[in-house]
């Protein structure tokens, strides 16, 4: 089976009590609308970011002019967390896809902060240690045939972000978004889409995609 993580677990989820409040302390938490631009690509900026709420696509613009989503982040999610270690510009922008709250930190307080307190630390290593992985993970799934690499995303899509007993997926995907996660190309993604329409085992709409049959989708993402 093709497995996606778009995380292992959030960086705030593995802070105790007290770093928590240490960074609320020194941040400042902010509502984001839908669609609301939060960081752009090769821009300057001294700040790193935490999903207290919502999920953010993180988009990354080639010379040529294409624009491919790389991630997509949520609840409890680090954003920004390279340019806190190597203080560069940002190599990705990052959008907001729900609305909802972001705690904005500082990188010279961030810094600080992981300077002296040994968990805010370790959290930011395993975020580096993870996205690592995740990088590799999607390198090796590139070889599995893409209704399973498709299968198994919407699936974790489902989990994470899906409404209605986690069927109904309200994140603004265009079908060009959903080819980027999975590292395919768009006439692949629309083919299988338009045969699972077919069959009834997801629906599309403008702004959500409907699975409708999950079981369909599981044997699918285990090739079966």
């Amino acid at each position: 089976m093709t497995e996606h993580h778009f995380d292992d677990v959030p960086f705030w989820c593995l802070l105790d009590d007290a770093d928590k409040s240490a960074l609320l302390q020194v941040g400042t938490v902010r509502a984001v609308a839908r669609d609301e631009i939060l960081v752009v690509q090769d821009e300057s900026s001294d700040h790193l970011l935490i999903v207290l709420e919502g999920c953010v696509k993180v988009l990354t613009d080639s010379a040529a002019g294409y624009r491919a989503v790389l991630a997509l982040r949520g609840k409890g999610d680090l954003l920004g967390e390279q340019a806190g270690v190597d203080g560069r510009s940002r190599s990705a922008t990052l959008k907001a896809v729900l609305p909802g709250q972001v705690l904005v930190v500082p990188l010279d307080r961030f810094r600080e902060l992981a300077a002296r307190r040994a968990g805010i630390a370790g959290a930011r290593d395993k975020v580096l240690s993870g996205r690592l992985r995740e990088a590799d993970r999607k390198r090796l799934s590139m070889s599995e045939p893409v209704p399973e690499r498709l299968a198994a995303m919407l699936l974790e899509l489902g989990g994470r972000f899906g409404r209605q007993g986690e069927t109904c997926i309200e994140l603004h995907l265009s079908q060009e978004d959903l080819a980027g996660l999975v590292l395919s190309s768009l006439r692949s993604v629309s083919r299988v889409l338009e045969e699972w329409r077919h069959q009834r085992v997801v629906s599309t709409g403008r702004q959500s995609l409907r699975i409708l049959d999950k079981e369909r989708l599981r044997a699918t993402a285990d090739g079966r």
